[in-house]
Formats: structure tokens, sequence, C-alpha cells
């Protein structure tokens, strides 16, 4: 068992459906299968194909290539010991063979949306034909038997894997594949009960099949094969064990389904390809062949290019000019002299052109991964990590970036803000959509302030004032909410004008772990890193209401210099305020300054997160003493930790049943997402100065460890960091794209 390759890989499809498994090809969490369909994209995602077991029947011998874990301890059979190689671009590729034979196999999960003739944007067309993005739905372009109701733009969406094998050998062979199935919700097993049962409808080359739980019918699917005898014969296979799930503490035991076997006959240099398709046949469908891989590889290389290599193009809607008075205003307090630029100018210029070497196609793929269409919404949304985390908010908006702007992919980036702007309730910026009706979750202070910084971060890389136009209401609206006070008792303090927050029981920041219904990290009253997104927010609004007066009537011109006046002020008196964070006595920032006033003075990454803001209010010499801090104290090859080591409540590993991990989440634990905000606080601070931070040992896990080709969401806060949690995550890839040297 030590020579097993338990790393991983994973395939997606742009609709939350994905395939994964390990290098050895065994099977070590609830979440590895070769279909794992969205439902209702990107969410509903149910396990219907698991894999296929293979043997291969020589004349004189019959090789198992499969490997298994089973509940009884033992490893059988073995396949895993005559794996020759596997690569992974540009899609998974095993090796299996000796000296008298060698069979490979490849896998594909081909993108699954397929838009309307001419549609090349995530928006639903020109403001006549669609207005904003899902206030009206064209049901006419999406077939009726579509998981997607709701209008889309595209004509067609599909969740399907291709499987090619390739023989080379001496001797012809016997190729047996035996399909193992299932029909359950990602998260947990499938167990054989009396009331499960699954129906096969046999046809010319594939068999469709369908579960019946208790009458009540699952997901219909086909298996579909270009050549090949498929033998009827059903059987239980008991007791698999996913040694992942034993590690964390969950459910770890397993059956599937068999409802038959497949046997090919194939000669030296032979391949045969197989599809998994979520629907029943339609009897249009191509015919399946040997090309029908690679011409759906082609097209997914065709796909990406198209998307990463191109520059700025189309029309960013600049019909605005920036004033000239807004290319920089410092902002002096007669208590700290110059706090710094609170005007950064905006100056047009054309994007760098993308570069093309082979890691950063790589890290732009990885990214390709997350960005993914809902249904609930007709719009794109990014999936927060595979395997099991669904869409939220803050991670979108903070992956957005690196996701959407550093590729230039600009109207994706549109369509997301757009997306979350529409939902903006309360003042407030969803956490996460419901799937199917009812009211988004808005369980997050931050996310209402990150749309406006990514948002401005838009901006300057688009000049779309247009845009900017469009959405100015959603930040008057955020921004009476948290004058006027919304939920969760989120209100501005008129004695200082920072953010708090007091509702017992909730955990609102990115810091949101709950154990037993109690925050581990509660960050009740002002933490610091939401104040410092309101400042910034301050300051882009006091811009955008600039921008926008001068092209206006005078009567509504005057108005908005009156509104970017008073965004002035607010942002100078917020700016003196965020000077209560300071520690002299540790020369760092206090994390939160509690309702009853009290100072929580630990050594957290938040304090950095509020020196890497667009706008920034504090002094270079408090920067630099909070950066040599994090330097010392917590930064890691991976990322920051979340808590100082020294810390009496710092937990160094990440291990243990779900109550125990949650505990660790945010009290040491290293997040690779948060080497983005270090890096861009450390180019504003210390410009000169070399980075602390060493790319190799990231690079070397993005390349080679855990999830082979993505970047995992946490680290241990111990040497010697071993990668932990979700093993792909949207930010963590985000934020390395923004800052990887190219």
């Amino acid at each position: 068992m030590n020579d097993l390759d338990t790393r991983e890989w994973l395939l997606t499809n742009g609709m939350g459906s994905f395939a994964s498994g390990t290098v050895s090809d065994v099977r070590t969490r609830t979440y590895h299968g070769w279909l794992i369909a969205a439902t209702s994209p990107p969410s509903g995602r149910t396990l219907l194909f698991s894999h296929l077991e293979a043997s291969l029947e020589l004349p004189r011998r019959v090789i198992a290539l499969g490997t298994n874990f089973w509940g009884t301890g033992q490893v059988e059979p073995t396949g895993y010991k005559l794996q020759r190689s596997f690569e992974i671009n540009p899609v998974p590729k095993w090796i299996w063979g000796e000296d008298d034979w060698q069979l490979s196999r490849q896998l594909l999960m081909p993108y699954g949306i397929v838009r309307e003739e001419g549609e090349t944007s995530w928006r639903q067309g020109d403001k006549e034909r669609g207005r904003l993005l899902g206030e009206i739905r064209d049901t006419s372009v999406v077939p009726k038997e579509s998981p997607c109701p709701q209008g889309v733009p595209v004509s067609s969406l599909g969740d399907r894997i291709l499987i090619q094998y390739r023989y080379e050998g001496k001797e012809t062979a016997i190729l047996r594949l035996r399909v193992l199935i299932g029909d359950r919700d990602f998260h947990h097993q499938l167990i054989a009960t009396k009331e499960l049962h699954f129906s096969q409808m046999l046809g010319q080359q594939q068999v469709c099949l369908q579960a019946i739980n208790s009458g009540n019918f699952g997901t219909p699917w086909h298996l579909r094969w270009e050549k090949g005898n498929y033998q009827p014969d059903t059987v239980w296979y008991w007791n698999y064990q996913l040694l992942e799930e034993t590690q964390r503490g969950l459910g770890d035991r397993e059956d599937l389904f068999s409802p038959g076997y497949l046997t090919v006959a194939l000669n030296p240099g032979d391949a045969v390809t197989l599809e998994a398709r979520v629907g029943f046949p339609k009897p249009t469908s191509d015919i399946l062949t040997s090309e029908t891989f690679n011409k759906a590889l082609e097209a997914e290389q065709e796909r990406l290019s198209q998307i990463f290599v191109r520059g700025m193009g189309g029309d960013n809607g600049d019909s605005f000019e920036i004033p000239s008075r807004f290319l920089g205003d410092s902002l002096e307090t007669e208590e700290h002299g110059n706090m710094g630029n609170i005007f950064p100018p905006i100056l047009p210029s054309p994007p760098p052109p993308i570069p093309s070497s082979p890691i950063w196609q790589k890290l732009l793929r990885a990214s390709d991964q997350f960005i993914v269409y809902r249904a609930s919404i007709a719009g794109p949304t990014v999936i927060a990590g595979y395997h099991w985390f669904n869409d939220w908010g803050r991670d979108t908006l903070i992956a957005l970036p690196g996701l959407a702007l550093v590729p230039q992919r600009f109207e994706l980036a549109k369509g997301l803000l757009e997306t979350f702007g529409r939902y903006c309730h309360y003042g407030l910026i969803p956490n996460a959509f419901l799937d199917v009706g009812g009211e988004p979750f808005y369980n997050s202070i931050d996310a209402a302030l990150w749309w406006i910084e990514t948002l401005g971060l838009y901006l300057e890389a688009t000049q779309d004032w247009e845009f900017l136009a469009e959405q100015y209401p959603v930040v008057q609206q955020i921004h009476k909410a948290f004058m006027g006070g919304t939920r969760y008792n989120i209100q501005v303090d008129s004695t200082d004008g920072l953010v708090s927050w007091d509702t017992r029981n909730e955990a609102l920041t990115w810091m949101d772990a709950v154990v037993g219904g109690q925050p581990v990290t509660p960050r009740r009253g002002k933490p610091v890193e939401i104040n410092a997104l309101w400042y910034s927010a301050l300051c882009w609004a006091s811009r955008w209401a600039e921008i926008l007066s001068e092209q206006q009537p005078p009567a509504e011109s005057t108005r908005l210099v009156k509104q970017a006046r008073r965004y002035i002020e607010q942002a100078k008196q917020v700016q003196f305020s965020l000077q209560k964070f300071w520690n002299p006595h540790l020369g760092y920032l206090y994390d939160t300054i509690e309702p009853d006033d009290r100072r929580n003075s630990q050594i957290r990454p938040n304090a950095v997160l509020a020196l890497s803001l667009r706008h920034c209010g504090f002094s270079q010499q408090h920067g630099r003493q909070i950066l040599d801090k994090a330097t010392s104290r917590l930064l890691t090859p991976y990322g920051l930790r979340t808590l100082d080591r020294s810390d009496r409540e710092y937990i160094g590993k990440y291990l243990g049943n779900p109550e125990q991990r949650d505990r660790a989440y945010h009290q040491g634990t290293v997040w690779t997402w948060l080497i983005g905000p270090f890096i861009r606080a450390w180019e504003r601070f210390y410009p000169e100065e070399p980075l602390p931070f060493d790319w190799q040992p990231l690079l070397d896990h993005f390349l080679n460890d855990a999830c082979i080709g993505s970047i995992s969401e946490i680290f241990d806060g111990d040497e010697p960091h071993y990668p932990r949690g979700a093993i792909a995550q949207a930010w963590s890839v985000a934020e390395v794209v923004r800052h990887y040297p190219r």
C-alpha cells in the first residue's frame, strides 16, 4: 500500500460536473468517480458513473488492471503494480504494461455548454434583446430536455465523459470492462438496499441506465461504445473502503452496482472509445468512433486558446473621459501627516500580452476549471473549490481579478459583477445562492465591500464607464445600508465612521468556521480588514461620483458632486479612525475592536489584507512594521498562517474529525490565497526590496502534488506544511495567476 500513488486528478466541464480520481487509479474519496453530474448546474451533483473495472485477457493469462481498497483491509486487485506511467496534460492518461503488452487509457470531459451562434459572452446579449442578464428568460434557446429551463445564451447543455483505451502487444487480446455505477448525492456513500434497483435498457452499442429507489426514479444516463459486446450481468460490489474519508472522520464504506460488462477484441494498435452521457439516448447522436475522442480534445484545446490567447478586444464602453483632477490627490491629517494617495491614478493603457510559457498556460487552464454556469440565476459563477464546495459570493469576488481580469476575460468579469450586483439586497451581496427558488444567503459582512473593490479593479482595467453608470445605484444601495444599518446589526458607528456588527452565534467575515453553533473565531465588532475595505469603498465611490458627474445635466451633476464630497469627508474620517487599530506595543494592527471596545491583539493575516487594497489608509511606517511582523510570524512557502505560532490558541495541524478540523481552520492553518494580499502589500510598502517569498515550493505543489495541475485550499501551519482541505481552490489558483512572475 505504501507504493500506491494517491495524488489526484480533476476534470470539469463548466457546469459544476466533474470527474476525479487518483494516479494509481484507486478510489480513496466519496468524491471520486468518472461522471459526477450537476443535475441543477452547478449543484445537485450526483455520482452516476463510478468507473470501469478493466482486465486484459491474453492467450495464457488474465491480467486485472484495477486497484481497490476493501473494508477487510485488503487491496485487490493490484493493477497499480503494472502501471508504467501517468500523464495529466492534455488529459489524464494511464499506461499499464509488461514486456509483451501495453494498455493505455485516456479520459476527457468535454465542455458542457454550447453557445448560440454568434454569442461569445456570458451576458444575455444586447440590451434590446436581454436588458440585464436574467431579466428576460428566453426559453426558446434551450431544448426542453435541458436541465436549465430558464433562458440562457446557449443552445444546449450536457454532461458527458469520453474514455479511450488503446492496446499494443504481440497477440490479440480481449479487453473486459465491468461497469460500476451508482445514483447518490456526491457527499454521501451508496449503500445497497432492497429498495434500490437499477433498470437497464440495451440498445445497439449502448445501454441506458436509471436508478429506482423506493419507487422514485433517478437521473437517466447512458453508456455507449464504439465496438464490442455488452453482457448484462447484475451484481453488487460491497464494502469498498475510502481511506481519505477514514482519515477525515467521515463515512468511508460504499457499495457499487454493476449492471454488466463489455467485451472488446483488440488487435495490436487497436483502440476503443466509450462515452457516458446524462439523459436518454438521442436518435440523432453521432456515431462513436476513435476519432470522436480526438475531435473532442481538439475542440477543448481550441476553446481554451480562444479564451486565453487574445488581447483587449471588443467595445469596452469607453464613453467617458477621466477628469484630469482625478489623477491623484494626497490626503493629509494633522496628527498623521501625509497618509498616502487617496485617489491613485486611473490611466488607460493597453493590457500586456498574455504570456505563453508552459507553466503560465497550465495556471490559466487550472483557473478555467472554476468558472461555471448557474441555472438558478442564468449566469456565470465561480465554484469555490473541488470537490465539495459550491459557489460563494466572497470567494468569487476575491478570485475574480486572477480568474478574469489578469487573463483579460473582461466579459466574464462583467457578467460576474453584474450577476452578484443584481442580487444585492439589504445593501448586502449574496454569500451563496439557493439551487431552486428561495432567497440567497446574505450572511457576509464583506461580500458587498469586496464587490465594490472588485468593480473598481474591473473599471481600472477596462475604462468601462457605461458599466459604471449601470452599477452605480448598487454602490449607493450598499453605502446607504451600511450607514443606516442592515441585517446582523451591521452599521457604521457615527462616532468614528467605522463599520461594526454585533450578532451572536454568527460568523460574517471570511474566518467563518462554526462548531456547535459557536464561531471558532468570533470577530464581532469592528474587524480590521472590513474597515479597510470600507475605506477603499468610500474612495472608489467618491471617484465614481465625480466621473459620472462629468456626463450629466447640470442638476444631476451638482447632486453627484455633492455626493463625491460627502464620500471624501467620510473617507477622511475613516482613515483617521483606522489608526485605532494600531498596536504600538506589538507594532501590528489589532485584529478586531470588539463591541465593548476591547482590542483583540492576536497576530492574524487580516492586517495584511488591510494593507493590500487599492486604497490604503495606513502610513508607510506602520505598513512596513506590519509586513515585517507578518513575514516572521505568518509567512510560509505556501501562504500565510491564520494565527501566530506563539499564540496559545494556535493549532498547527489540520487533522481529525470535522469538529477538530473546523477548530483548526482559522487558528493557524495556512491559506494560499493570502499570499496575494501579502505580495500586493509588499510591493506597496517595499517597492525596491526583493519579495521574501520563494515561488518554487508552491510551484512544485501545483505541478506535482495533491491535485496535479491545481492548488490546494489550505496547508498545515506546522512544517512540512502538508496540503489539506479541498484539492483545488479557486482563490488559491487565482492569486497565483495574479502574481506569479511571467
